[in-house]
């Protein structure tokens, strides 16, 4: 395993990166304490879907409860000759949302 300081992995990132796509692993170290790996990508043949639904597993993240809303509320009616902020107002009061 290749180690370097920070200031090596700063200067010398693309070298590093190459011998990472060659399968090795570079340690980082901060004051010759391990800080970070850098390890290659694994190749995977899994879906997006699949992904997400480990991550969800692993709890890194989760998932919206419902999907977005995949239409645009409806136009504010604006007329002619009132400002935004009155057309905005007049939309709150409507209670639009």
């Amino acid at each position: 395993m290749k180690t370097a300081t920070i200031s090596e992995a700063k200067n010398h990132l693309s070298e590093l990166l190459a011998r990472v796509k060659q399968g090795e692993t570079v340690l980082i170290l901060d004051r010759d304490k391990p800080v970070a790996r850098i390890v290659p990508v694994e190749a995977t043949d899994r879906t997006d879907d699949e992904r997400l639904a480990d991550l969800e597993r692993r709890g890194i993240i989760r998932r919206a409860a419902k999907p977005p809303r995949k239409t645009l509320p409806p136009p504010i009616d604006w007329p002619e000759g009132d400002s935004l902020l009155e057309a905005l107002l007049r939309d709150r009061e409507e209670a639009r949302y």
